[in-house]
Parts: C-alpha cells; structure tokens; sequence
C-alpha cells in the first residue's frame, strides 16, 4: 500500500511540475499574463491599485485587512495603495460606528466610474481568451474551475484532501 502513495505522490509531483510550467508559459505571454494590464497603463495605475478597484466594485466595502488578504499584500502595504487610490477621489475610508479602529474602504461616484471601465475591459480581454477556445474546451475549463472551488470551500487549512490526497 506505501508503495501505491508513493506512486500517487510522484504523479501529483509530475502533475503539479506541469502545471507551474504552463502558468509560467502562460505569464510570459503579456495578453494572458493579466487580462487588465494594458488598462493599468492607459490609466496610470498599479496593479495592486487596479486590483482594489476591481475587488471594492465587485464585493463592496472591505476592511483594509480584508483588502491586503484579497491583494495578497500585508496591511501596511495596502495603506500606501489606498492612500493614492483615496488621494484621486476613487475611495473613501470610513471607521466603524462601534468600533473605531476598523477602517472600511469603499469605492465613491469617481470609483464606480473606474470600475465599470475596468470590468469592461477585462471582459473585453477575456473575451479574446476565452474566444481561442472552442465550446467544449470551455466549458471542461468551468467545470474543473468550479471543481476546485467547491473543494477550496470545504477544505480546512489541517485537512488532508485539501492537498488532494
């Protein structure tokens, strides 16, 4: 039985080697690397800027914790994002009624604004992405998309499966 783990091990070791080197093969193509960059250029924004944007349009207002998890920056890091983004009229911070050291992030009229030409052109550039597939490649990306979100929400950090063994 150990020897059929270690086989199992060595497969997920092929398969996760594979996949690093498609997503790298991927970044290396600038209109796959991040379907919004050349709308960061045109409006002068950073990515992590753009990513805020984008997050505080989808989601609504986000703690500044909340907002450096989803940027994948720490809290001082996304200080200095949403000091610029404040400083351009794209957001406010507002403290919490009960509790004053909680600072949420919203977006204001000149934010939703960004936002919309944002989500416009990233679903402009998707759509070139997702038009280099045919149907049925599509729709095998969804499922196994959706497959791995299911299992990310049911996963628990001291789960086994959750690392798909």
């Amino acid at each position: 039985m150990s020897r059929n783990i270690h086989k199992e091990d060595e497969a997920l070791a092929k398969d996760v080697g594979r996949m690093q080197e498609l997503m790298f093969s991927l970044g290396r193509r600038r209109s796959l690397r991040d379907p919004i960059a050349s709308t960061c250029e045109q409006l002068q924004f950073t990515p992590p800027q753009v990513h805020a944007l984008l997050w505080l349009g989808l989601d609504g207002s986000l703690t500044m914790g909340e907002l450096a998890k989803r940027l994948g920056v720490t809290e001082k890091t996304v200080t200095g994002v949403v000091d610029r983004l404040e400083r351009e009229g794209h957001i406010v911070r507002e403290r919490g009624d009960t509790d004053r050291r909680i600072v949420r992030c919203r977006l204001t009229d000149k934010g939703k604004q960004t936002f919309a030409k944002l989500d416009r052109s990233m679903h402009r550039s998707m759509g070139v992405v997702m038009g280099m597939l045919d149907p049925d490649d599509r729709q095998a990306l969804f499922r196994v998309l959706e497959k791995l979100l299911v299992k990310l929400d049911s996963a628990t950090p001291d789960d086994p499966s959750a690392s798909g063994t």
